[in-house]
């Protein structure tokens, strides 16, 4: 069985190789870039989802270990989010499988019909959560996730992310009060010349 290390360099590897592409791209922002990350290319990849729910449930169980809370449910605004959250709970019951994190889904908006619902899957209201995405760039969808949370009675105690873009993202989510843990950062994943090139 690989270790912590082994297991990241993997998932690294992977994400260099499927998620990553040099160019020039529009980002939803508005803005243009000379890369672009597709981590859906990895999480949505047998190997790459294997890999993300190792490392990333590690973190989230270290990180609540040492702040002695006990987490419920991981999940965040769909798309991206979703592989992200799924592999990080089969994960969890592979670890213990008697208490292990449940999956939720944020939708950009209310279904119109049925329950109405703007949180899918296994949430409840008094559930202490971890919210996930699979990139912060400005950290608007991480945001929007928590406040979706939080209107349905959750505590969110802290943001799980496989990639930080190193755009703003972060530090706008952190100054709202909530830790951001990420497992990459754009300079682990960009050539150097590329990483130290400011996306415009």
């Amino acid at each position: 069985m690989r270790n912590s290390n082994d297991k990241k360099s993997q998932l690294l590897k992977l994400l260099r190789e499927r998620s990553v592409f040099y160019g020039s791209f529009k980002l939803s922002s508005g803005a243009t870039s000379n890369y672009y990350v597709d981590c859906r290319l990895t999480t949505f990849n047998p190997e790459g989802a294997l890999l993300v729910g190792q490392v990333l449930y590690e973190m989230i169980n270290e990180q609540a270990l040492a702040l002695g809370i006990k987490i419920d449910a991981v999940g965040g605004l769909t798309m991206g989010a979703d592989p992200v959250a799924l592999a990080i709970g089969i994960a969890s019951v592979k670890h213990n499988s008697r208490d292990y994190y449940e999956i939720f889904s944020v939708r950009k908006s209310a279904k119109t019909h049925g329950q109405n619902k703007l949180i899918e899957g296994n949430f409840r209201e008094g559930n202490h959560v971890v919210v996930i995405d699979d990139v912060i760039t400005r950290g608007d969808s991480t945001l929007q996730a928590i406040q979706a949370v939080e209107q349905a009675g959750g505590t969110v105690e802290f943001v799980t992310v496989l990639v930080d873009r190193q755009e703003g993202g972060t530090e706008k989510i952190e100054a709202k009060g909530y830790k951001v843990l990420s497992a990459f950062s754009k300079n682990d994943l960009l050539n150097t010349d590329v990483a130290t090139t400011k996306s415009g």
